[in-house]
Formats: C-alpha cells, sequence, structure tokens
C-alpha cells in the first residue's frame, strides 16, 4: 500500500537519556533529510549507512543537535517504505525541539501504532505479528519475551497458515464435487473428509488451549493476599519482592491503601496486591479501605488466603474465608516459627472437597515461601516450569476467532455425517477461513485494527 504523506515519533519513552531516537516513514523522508541534515552527502545517501552530522533548522540553519541518522530504503525497513531514523541526544527539551523540525519538514505527527500499521499494511508482518511486537515491547518476564518474539518471528502465522492450508484444499475438494453426482464419488470421500475436519478442529482445540497461559504471560496473574489484621500480609509482600516495600506493623489497620507490585514467579509475572485487614472497620478511612479490598478480590486471579497460625482459629476467620471460597484459593499459615495453635483439623467444616494443601510458612523467616511461589504458578497455569507450548495466542480476539471457526468446522462435520448438501457444508468451512483469516489479517475490517493498533505506543 502506498500512502502519500510521511509520519515522524519520538520513539524513545519520555525522560532522560543518553540517546534519543526519532523515526519518520513515508515518501518523504529522505527529502527531510535533506531539509534539517548538515553536511550532506556528495552523492545519494546510501542504504543502511550512518551519517554523522548536525540537525539544523529548515528556516534558520541554526544548529539543533549533534546526530547519527540512517536511511532505510523500503521495502527493506520495518514499515516497507521508506524510513529515517535520527539517533540524538537523550534530553526531553533536545528532542522536542528536534521533532519540531521534522515536523516543519514536511512530516506530521504519526498516530499510536502507526508504524506497525504500516508495516501490516505494507505486508512485512501479518496481523499475528504485528500485535506481537507491542507484546515485546510490554513483555515482563524472559518467558512472556520469549512467547511474543516466537509470535513476531512467525511461530503463530505458520500454525494458522498450515490450518488455513488444509482447510483451503478441504473446500476445494467439496466444491468440485458439487459439479458430480453422489455416484461419482462424493459419498466415498465423506469418511475421509470427516477425519480431515476432525484433525483440523483438535488443532484448534490446542491453540485455544494455550491462551490461558498466553493472557497470563501477557498480562500477568493477579493475586490478592488477603487476610486478618496482623496475620503476616505485609511481611509476605516483603518476603516475595525480596525487599521492603510494605510498612510491617503490630498495630492493627496499619495498611490503609493498596500495594501492588508484579514479581516473576517461575517465568509468570504475577501481580502481588497487600490489602487492608479484613475485619470490622474502626473508621471512616479504614472503611473505604476494606471495601475497596472487596473489590480487589472480585476482580483477583487468585487469593491468597493467610492465617496466623500462632493462635487458634477465629470466628472471623471462618467467616472471611466464606466471603473469598468462590475465588480460587491458597489457604497459608503463617507464623511457623512459633509453636503451632492452629492446624488443617481446625479448618473443618469450611474447606470443600479437593481444596488444595494448606500451606505453613514463616514469612519472617522466609520457610516455605518457594512452596508458596510454586502452587502460585501452578495455579496460574497448571503446568510445571518450562513446559511451554511451542506457539501460544495471546489475545482474547484470536481465541474468539478461533472459537468461531471451530463451531464452524463441527457443522461442517455434521453436515457430512447427515449427508447435508455439499454447497452448505463448503459454506460453513469458507466461513471458518474467514474467522481464522482475522488472526493474520487475511480478513480484518477497520474497527479490529483500530482497536488493536489503538494499544500500541507512539512510535511503534
Amino acid at each position: 500500500m502506498i500512502f502519500n504523506d510521511s509520519i515522524a515519533a519520538i520513539a524513545t519513552p519520555p525522560g532522560i537519556g543518553g540517546i534519543g531516537v526519532i523515526r519518520i516513514s513515508g515518501p518523504d523522508a529522505e527529502n527531510i533529510a535533506r531539509k534539517i541534515f548538515s553536511p550532506l552527502p556528495l552523492h545519494n545517501f546510501l542504504s543502511h549507512h550512518l551519517y554523522h552530522g548536525e540537525i539544523v533548522s529548515p528556516e534558520t540553519n541554526e544548529i539543533l543537535d549533534e546526530v547519527l541518522i540512517t536511511i532505510l530504503r523500503g521495502p527493506h525497513s520495518f514499515t516497507g517504505e521508506d524510513t529515517l531514523e535520527i539517533s540524538c541526544h537523550g534530553g526531553a527539551l533536545i528532542l522536542r525541539t528536534l521533532f519540531e523540525a521534522v515536523l516543519r519538514a514536511g512530516a506530521r505527527p504519526a498516530e499510536r501504532g502507526e508504524f506497525t500499521r504500516r508495516a501490516f499494511l505494507n505486508n512485512r508482518l501479518d496481523l499475528a505479528q504485528a500485535e506481537a511486537v507491542n507484546d515485546l515491547i510490554t513483555a515482563q518476564t524472559r518467558e512472556g519475551l520469549i512467547a511474543a518474539f516466537n509470535r513476531l518471528q512467525g511461530g503463530l502465522s505458520s500454525q494458522i497458515d498450515e490450518i488455513r492450508e488444509e482447510m483451503l484444499e478441504m473446500v476445494a475438494a467439496i466444491e468440485a464435487s458439487i459439479d458430480f453426482t453422489e455416484e461419482d464419488g462424493m459419498a466415498e470421500t465423506t469418511d475421509d473428509l470427516v477425519i480431515i475436519i476432525n484433525r483440523i478442529i483438535d488443532k484448534i482445540e490446542t491453540l485455544i488451549a494455550t491462551y490461558k497461559r498466553g493472557k497470563i504471560e501477557r498480562l500477568g496473574f493477579g493475586v490478592v493476599i488477603a487476610g486478618a489484621p496482623n496475620v503476616g500480609k505485609s511481611s509476605l509482600l516483603n518476603r516475595l519482592l525480596g525487599g521492603k516495600r510494605a510498612i510491617v506493623s503490630s498495630i492493627p489497620g496499619t495498611t490503609r491503601d493498596f500495594i501492588e507490585e508484579t514479581m516473576d514467579m517461575g517465568g509468570i509475572p504475577v501481580r502481588l496486591t497487600d490489602t487492608a485487614g479484613l475485619r470490622v472497620p474502626q473508621d471512616d478511612i479504614e472503611k473505604e479501605g476494606i471495601a475497596f479490598l472487596r473489590e480487589k478480590v472480585d476482580g483477583a486471579d487468585a487469593v491468597v488466603f493467610l492465617l496466623d497460625g500462632s493462635r487458634e482459629i477465629t470466628t472471623d476467620d471462618r467467616e472471611l474465608f466464606k466471603k473469598i471460597s468462590g475465588k480460587r484459593v491458597l489457604l497459608v499459615f503463617n507464623k511457623s516459627d512459633l509453636p503451632p495453635r492452629a492446624d488443617e483439623k481446625s479448618l473443618a467444616g469450611i474447606l470443600p472437597a479437593g481444596f488444595p494443601p494448606v500451606l505453613r510458612i514463616s514469612a519472617k523467616y522466609g520457610e516455605g515461601i518457594d512452596t508458596l511461589t510454586t502452587a502460585i504458578r501452578k495455579l496460574a497455569v497448571n503446568t510445571e516450569a518450562g513446559e511451554a507450548p511451542a506457539a501460544t495466542i495471546a489475545h482474547s480476539h484470536q481465541k474468539t476467532s478461533l472459537e468461531k471457526a471451530q463451531a464452524c468446522l463441527s457443522r461442517a462435520a455434521a453436515g457430512l455425517v447427515n449427508s447435508m448438501p455439499p454447497e452448505i457444508i463448503a459454506l460453513e468451512i469458507r466461513e471458518a477461513l474467514d474467522f481464522i483469516g482475522e488472526i493474520v489479517g487475511k480478513t480484518s475490517n477497520e474497527d479490529i485494527l483500530n482497536r488493536i493498533f489503538s494499544k500500541f505506543c507512539i512510535g511503534k
């Protein structure tokens, strides 16, 4: 696709750094370089070469900064267009000054994700790879980074393409048979087609099953640490994070606000939230905090319910557990360094069948913390560390498209078994093809693209 305008953005994050980067893409990229860069080369700029010089004001020739620039001629650039990249000093004022000079020389400010959108529209990336660019930038753990890079390199796309090819061959065979009578062979291929469809359904099901892990790798797994006051919630948060992040005090109600931090648990980004102790509030501030806590618990993926193992289980503990029992819960006895006064027998009548084993830890001394982190990770992905699928889907619209395609194929298989007209069966498979194509952008509409690329940062 040919765009008539050139876009520009500051591609490095806000703040002060040694180097800042301004990116320009479009048909005027090289002309913009000729307007603001000095000295110009004796001949044309060479593609993919660094040039050292200065950025000057296009109106006054005032020197604005000493820089390195690169011209990347399309289609051999990220966007597939002629691209200019300016590496300058990383001060916020310098970047803004140079960016304004670029705009005055003929570019316009880029919208969110517009560089990657142009890469997609120019067939440099398919849609799954384009989304992986943003996943790569926002990855929070090494495993999430590896998964995003795998999608960027085409790991997911190749599986989708393989499924699409099988479906295309199948629908071609069905449509070719429409011109023939049943005696000419359509009935003889029915069993084979059902087997092929079921095989494709199984492949789709395998991809759908990766969504839970892919979503967690991308967005993290939210865990709320809940319990009565003074059971050690803040101490546990500090122990898990390996440093003092929350105030620890023997005074009940010390934690009034939420403290949320993300940590890497065996490759899974886990968002830990330390909360106010659940009890009858003593003042309006604590009452508000406990109200917010209930919202946090409702929105959490799981709850670590902490009990003080050095004292007996109270009626309040039992009531609090009932309030969170609808969530995935790990029940943890803290203060194992003190003589125990509570155990599993103390919980008789409140633990449902099949409840995970109760854990015993000492947040103060670190006993049992490794067991707890392993339990949280297994609760998140229900798998041991290191057991990662070849490719994952990480976005809800990808999962939805796969589920819709699967439903179409199931109807097609049932139609074959029930001797429905081949035209109907072919229509179902073609609809499934459209849904599968949405994942890689073979079939997409403007609204879908707008939603996807609006999540990107400016400059990517």
